[in-house]
């Protein structure tokens, strides 16, 4: 008598942060052997079965990304976030190849937490304003060839120590945080760095990261040991995000310049070590971006030459690394 059997398999995905999902594959085998033959055969069954699994497993995971959806995580204090008001000049000709990352929910800009928007200022939280990454991703998408989107995601807090997006050591910094502080990290849910790697596994089921940009320093200017701590924020979010090490490019903007009397300029020159720690990493200068009356933030032209600098040396990252590829920058102005 013929059997008809049928083996059911699962594989439980599951993420670091706890989440899992369930995919279930039924594969029905046919046998016109009697049992004892059946039973011989089942762990070459089960060998085949879990060799299937993975690989349909691999095929939806590279489906369901966009190898032209460019993904840049943003994360620092109050320059990443966007101290200067945007102006209308901000907010018009912006291209839907241009999106955000909702990083928090803003009722009233009628946006909604891990939702793509396109990439209209605020970018950061629902009443900051403009900030680098604005004209970091005008610029880009400018440049690239039509067939490439550009998102960003900006998880900023004003007046932040680096520290903060330490993965394990943020709960301790939090508990000293001054309060008004205490607010903005909690719209991220309490855990910036953890909001950060949220939104970014979100992307990757769509996109590819292809960058990281980070504006902080001056609430660690001083500190001989930032360097060690960005490379630890750093190394964790590649870990975090199952990306191989020193793989993305983390480019790092300085604080307002001497030359426009940054109160915080003597942070540039531990800026400036970075690249010796992290071989990917890119120090985008800040001479000539003007700044605001308090000599710590740039004003909302400084936001855009220093947004314009990121993506230039993005973008010829981009070059150097597409010479054997079909990606062709535009390089407009």
């Amino acid at each position: 008598m013929a059997r008809l059997t049928m083996c059911l398999c699962s594989y439980a995905l599951g993420s670091r942060t706890g989440r899992a999902g369930l995919t279930t594959i039924t594969i029905i085998m046919m046998r016109s052997e009697n049992i004892s033959v059946f039973g011989s055969s089942t762990l070459k069954i089960k060998r085949v079965g879990l060799f299937l699994i993975m690989f349909l497993l691999s095929l939806n995971k590279s489906y369901a990304q966009d190898k032209d959806f460019h993904i840049y995580l943003c994360f620092g204090q109050s320059n990443m976030e966007g101290n200067a008001k945007f102006e209308a000049q901000d907010t018009i000709s912006i291209s839907n190849r241009f999106k955000v990352l909702q990083a928090v929910d803003c009722l009233d800009l009628n946006r909604r937490k891990g939702n793509w928007y396109t990439a209209m200022p605020p970018l950061s939280r629902c009443n900051t304003g403009l900030t680098p990454a604005d004209y970091f991703g005008k610029t880009m998408v400018s440049n690239l060839p039509k067939n490439i989107k550009v998102g960003v995601i900006n998880v900023a807090v004003g007046g932040c120590k680096i520290e903060l997006f330490d993965k394990e050591g943020y709960k301790s910094y939090s508990a000293t945080a001054p309060g008004w502080m205490i607010g903005m990290i909690n719209q991220y849910g309490g855990n910036p760095y953890g909001r950060l790697v949220e939104l970014a596994e979100i992307a990757q089921k769509q996109g590819v990261i292809k960058g990281i940009l980070l504006h902080q320093g001056e609430s660690n200017t001083g500190d001989t040991l930032w360097v060690e701590k960005v490379k630890a924020v750093y190394d964790n979010l590649l870990r975090d995000l199952n990306l191989k090490e020193n793989s993305i490019p983390l480019l790092v903007g300085e604080m307002v310049h001497a030359d426009q009397g940054g109160i915080c300029a003597g942070m540039n020159a531990t800026i400036g070590k970075l690249p010796q720690t992290i071989l990917n990493s890119y120090v985008i200068s800040s001479k000539g971006c003007t700044a605001a009356a308090d000599k710590l933030h740039f004003n909302a032209a400084g936001y855009r030459e220093l947004g314009k600098r990121y993506a230039t040396k993005m973008l010829s990252l981009l070059d150097d690394s597409s010479k054997n590829s079909n990606l062709k920058i535009v390089h407009r102005k």
